[in-house]
């Protein structure tokens, strides 16, 4: 692959160079389709772990580490002198990816500035100046004489939020108070006639306006692109990795019980109370219940089962203890044990399914009679109330589940609720109704160390 430098002028004064790129057009390259998506996925855990840390609330200081060792953790390339090429690649691939629509721009928008408003402040001063001098905006550093005239008023200020004073050198820029609406809103510029005069170390704030504006704009011309010719083009190479990016699961896929090898028919009432999700939850006690489920309850149930450990014959017993009490046990073996030996790569294909990660469980629409789907989008609030009081999740933290709701951040609602059920916290965020189980189950039954 060709090497793309960074896209950055050298100061002429100490040659200072900044590895942050400002994405102002794709670089002209060959580019590997393994590379093209893969690339994306990496960055768009880095995008979807700070989303689940500012909706989790987290303060400040907690996102500088988080976004650090997310960043560590995923933009790595095995070659140095291709990092840049991964950061550059991977940006303009989820621009693509989420130019798309309103909805999926706006969100792209937001976690992209946060990444980098987060990278520019890691920077130096000097390297600052020259991300600045990029921008080419036309504003210059105040005289010294206009500094001595607002010099008491700057210190005001600084005082006010905790800054030392300005000293005699102290670099300042005078811009128009829309430039800086964060600053404004906090109330840490002095403003004077429409201008507002931002201290050197607050240009974070008039540089990440500047980004998010060129992003935005480019956005909507990306979907512009996308729509007329790109999409028809690729539709056979880049299109379906462009369209399936967007709500792609990133994690493990479960199809294999992981630490707790199996679970037999007995206990299996014990574990569902225990440490199933409220999604699995409420489909195990309707099929209880009913003693039926229909097809999408069934799939998203019975694959669930298979990547707990439920071995196929359990899974044919199970199941047929349940159905055969509504539909008798011929009908059972006729209609519906082809389907659950086919979840298991024994029928058909052979292919081994996957249990459904929680992106695609919300994404479903259940319809009339139907139970699958995630209860915190399909639920009303009486019903969703009623099942998480059922589950011992207290009034407190019930409020939280809600919110959470009401702002349509189903997984971390799922995420609050396995904190409250288990009295312990889940930083990493619940992604996949195996993932609960897993979790909850490393809880309830850690690990004795054989050295004690």
């Amino acid at each position: 692959m060709e090497i793309i430098r960074s896209q950055r002028r050298s100061s002429k004064v100490d040659d200072v160079v900044s590895t942050l790129p400002l994405y102002r057009s794709a670089p002209p390259l060959q580019v590997r389709l393994e590379d093209f998506e893969l690339f994306a996925i990496d960055r768009l855990r880095v995008l979807k772990g700070i989303s689940d840390g500012l909706s989790r609330g987290k303060k400040p200081d907690e996102m500088e580490k988080l976004v650090s060792d997310l960043w560590k953790a995923n933009m790595r390339h095995p070659q140095a002198s291709e990092f840049v090429n991964k950061d550059i690649i991977s940006h303009f691939v989820l621009r693509l990816v989420y130019c798309r629509t309103e909805e999926l721009r706006k969100w792209f928008l937001s976690m992209e500035t946060a990444l980098f408003r987060h990278r520019f402040r890691l920077e130096t001063p000097e390297a600052q100046r020259v991300l600045l001098a990029e921008f080419d905006h036309p504003y210059k550093a105040v005289s010294h004489a206009e500094f001595e005239s607002v010099k008491e008023k700057l210190g005001q200020v600084a005082r006010s939020f905790g800054q030392s004073l300005p000293s005699a050198d102290a670099i300042y820029f005078k811009v128009p108070f829309e430039e800086v609406p964060e600053l404004v809103a906090g109330r840490r510029v002095f403003l004077q006639k429409g201008h507002a005069y931002v201290a050197m170390n607050q240009v974070v704030s008039l540089v990440v306006t500047q980004f998010r504006s060129h992003l935005s704009k480019a956005l909507v011309l990306t979907n512009r692109k996308w729509t007329s010719t790109i999409r028809e083009q690729e539709k056979e190479r880049l299109t379906p990795i462009v369209e399936a990016l967007s709500t792609s699961y990133l994690g493990p896929d479960y199809s294999q019980p992981r630490e707790f090898v199996e679970i037999s028919i007995k206990d299996i009432d014990q574990v569902a109370n225990s440490s199933f999700p409220l999604c699995m939850r409420h489909l195990f006690e309707k099929l209880r219940e009913d003693h039926h489920l229909k097809h999408g309850g069934r799939m998203q149930l019975g694959l669930f089962l298979k990547g707990v450990g439920l071995k196929l014959d359990d899974a044919l017993a199970f199941w047929k203890a349940e159905f055969s009490q509504k539909v008798g046990s011929e009908r059972f073996d006729k209609e519906y044990a082809y389907s659950i030996r086919h979840n298991y790569g024994k029928e058909g294909k052979r292919t081994d399914y996957t249990p459904y990660s929680c992106q695609k469980i919300i994404s479903s629409t259940p319809g009339v009679g139907d139970h699958h789907g995630c209860p915190y989008r399909h639920f009303s609030e009486e019903n969703l109330r009623a099942a998480l009081g059922k589950m011992g999740v207290g009034n407190r933290a019930m409020e939280d589940v809600m919110d959470k709701v009401r702002n349509r951040h189903y997984q971390l609602a799922c995420t609050l609720t396995f904190e409250a059920v288990h009295g312990s916290s889940c930083d990493a965020g619940i992604n996949h109704p195996n993932q609960y189980f897993s979790d909850s189950q490393k809880i309830l039954h850690p690990k004795v160390d054989p050295a004690r």
